[in-house]
């Protein structure tokens, strides 16, 4: 299965590069929507049952970690670029 897709997305890849570089040219005529006349008829119903949700918040005590963060001296690396002369 995954072979399956992993070719269908590369043959999907080379057909867009394809039209994209212009390899592949693809024209068409201009279509038109048939006329479609409707008279009559009635929507059909639907009945449906949906439990609620309700969202909202409540005070709670949880335990949450607590970082510090504190200044040291330290050695850093340091890097001098000179320009040749």
């Amino acid at each position: 299965m995954r072979a399956v897709v992993t070719i269908l997305a590369i043959v999907v890849v080379i057909g867009i590069i394809a039209v994209a570089t212009g390899f592949v040219n693809l024209r068409g005529t201009p279509g038109t929507l048939p006329s479609v006349k409707v008279e009559g008829g009635q929507a059909p119903t639907v009945a449906a049952d949906v439990g609620s949700v309700d969202v909202g918040t409540k005070n709670a005590t949880v335990e949450v970690p607590k970082v510090d963060t504190v200044k040291k001296k330290v050695a850093v690396p340091t890097v001098d670029v000179h320009k040749a002369q």
